[in-house]
């Protein structure tokens, strides 16, 4: 039992101080790994280096992964981009393996009251950062040292020596226990460090140890291929990538395992410790060269396997083109089109936020979500071209219609606001399961129905200057307010004869609120239109 808990507290400690570590890390670097890996370059080479350096630094291949999908399904990076950070994840990743290595159990003390001493006693937030990267070091450390110790009486055991020696006599034991290990565990630096700490032992031997090494390379993958369910098919796809890479990657090094542990032996010193840390950095360095200049086929591969056509949208503009604004009238116009392209966008999140609240449909409601990441990109790429043509000089005109666009493409953006709301307060139905009567259904049905038609007419409007369509704009939002009004009192008269749940009213009061503001921005649309700002 001592052995048990020895091992499993131990594991603990390294996992908590990993944690923490990785924390400090990322409160230090703010959000700048994500806007990082947002603004990342189609360039492959660049695409793996960011990624080494974002795992590095937050401790996790896994997060950087998970970030990736949910990147690639909100349509802000390409496939071919998300794969090149994966293989840059792996490389990340190793870090710590690096770190766990080196013989630094003398100063695990030290760092634990050095990091505790600049977390608790500083006021400086960048400090107590630091300290707790510090501490989350040290605590990492003592876990592994209570690793070792804790698996050190295994070596007078004859039967677990010989389970060991398997390792060495049938590789794919070994892996499929690397991949159990970190299946189970949720972290290969964690498995890594079992690994190392079992190895300084001498309980397995290099040329064991190797296969369950691979092993965690390939468990390591099932954090993204959770995050990529209820994803589009290219976040799948990304997901798949992943186990490609490491999957195709391990069968190579399996096929070479003499020549692999030839270089590990060649390239570390004579410590076991090392030779695993280097093993996991070179197993994944050279499997990210073999694959980098096979970027397109490996990307070819996953769509083969998983086929099908995409519907993205394209994250960023589309019109916005910067040669146009010597000639302002050209520019204004291909802004005009970069408007209305987000306010259907706007619209769909609209559509679907209500869709998904009447027929507590998720996907929907995730969709929402996602697309409204482009709303506000969009949102800020427009806003920065007007701001360019506005320095071009424009006539009266002009100078008038740009001043409208600005508004049109804040209203819209409030607009895509307003369905993310409407989103929100869906989940929470689902997530809490709150009734609401046939009548209210109905109720919000009716009024999303011409909050939808009124905003579809102004988007019209606006798209082909139509006056027309934006006066029936401003009656439609006098209807609006009228109905707004009246699904007020009938739900009142529901809550006071106790036919309502009071959280379904809240939810109900609010989404009937949003669709009132919806028809407002509606109408301040057409009044851009109409010339009346």
């Amino acid at each position: 039992m001592d052995l048990i808990f020895g091992l499993l507290g131990g594991l603990a400690l390294f996992i908590y101080g990993m944690q923490n570590m990785g924390e400090g890390l990322q409160k230090s670097a703010g959000d700048k790994m994500r806007r990082i890996l947002e603004i990342l370059t189609s360039v492959p080479v660049v695409g793996v280096l960011v990624g080494t350096v974002v795992t590095a630094i937050i401790q996790s291949s896994s997060a950087t992964t998970v970030m990736v999908v949910g990147f690639v399904n909100a349509g802000l990076m390409t496939l071919k981009q998300a794969v090149s950070v994966i293989m840059g994840a792996n490389i990340g990743t190793t870090i710590t393996a690096q770190l766990i290595s080196f013989k630094l159990a003398h100063f695990i003390f030290p760092m634990v009251t050095a990091g505790f001493a600049l977390n608790f006693f500083a006021k400086k937030r960048s400090i107590k950062y630091i300290g707790q990267v510090f501490l989350g070091f040290g605590i990492l450390l003592l876990g592994m040292d209570i690793m070792k110790d804790a698996v050190a009486p295994l070596r007078d055991y004859p039967g677990f020596r010989e389970f060991m020696t398997n390792f060495s006599d049938y590789p794919l034991l070994g892996l499929a226990v690397g991949i159990i290990m970190t299946v189970a565990i949720q972290s290969s630096s964690a498995t890594i460090g079992i690994l190392i700490a079992m190895a300084s032992q001498g309980l397995i031997p290099l040329h064991g140890a190797l296969p369950v090494l691979l092993g965690d390379n390939i468990g390591t993958c099932v954090t993204a291929l959770l995050a990529s369910i209820g994803t589009n098919l290219t976040a799948k796809r990304a997901a798949l990538a992943h186990v490609v890479f490491n999957v195709v990657g391990s069968i190579i090094f399996l096929s070479g395992m003499k020549y692999f542990q030839m270089l590990v032996v060649y390239i570390s010193p004579d410590d076991i410790s090392r030779q695993i840390a280097n093993a996991h950095a070179s197993f994944n360095i050279i499997n990210t060269m073999i694959f980098l200049p096979l970027t397109g086929l490996l990307v070819r591969t996953v769509q083969w396997i998983l086929p099908g056509e995409v519907e993205t949208q394209q994250p960023g503009a589309i019109y916005l083109d910067p040669r146009m604004l010597k000639t302002p009238a050209i520019a204004m116009s291909l802004a005009t089109k970069e408007i209305i392209r987000m306010a259907e966008l706007a619209k769909q999140n609209v559509v679907d936020a209500m869709e998904g609240f009447i027929n507590k449909d998720e996907k929907k409601l995730k969709d929402v979500f996602d697309r409204e990441k482009i709303i506000d990109n969009l949102e800020e790429a427009i806003t920065a071209y007007l701001a360019d043509i506005s320095q071009k000089g424009l006539n009266p005109a002009l100078s008038n219609r740009h001043t409208g666009l600005l508004h049109a493409v804040n209203d819209i953006e409030r607009i895509g606001d307003h369905a993310e709301n409407i989103a929100q307060m869906a989940s929470s139905r689902i997530e809490s399961n709150i009734p609401f009567t046939d009548k209210a259904i109905k109720e919000l049905s009716e009024m999303g129905e011409l909050v939808l038609n009124t905003y579809v007419t102004a988007i019209k409007a606006m798209k082909n200057e139509d006056e027309n369509a934006a006066q029936k704009v401003v009656q439609l939002e006098k209807d609006i307010d009228i109905m707004e009004k009246k699904l007020r009192r009938s739900h009142m008269g529901r809550l006071n004869e106790g036919r309502c749940y009071p959280a379904a009213g809240v939810i109900f009061l609010d989404i009937i609120s949003n669709l009132e503001r919806v028809g407002d921005h509606s109408h301040n649309m057409a009044n851009v239109v109409l010339g009346n700002m």
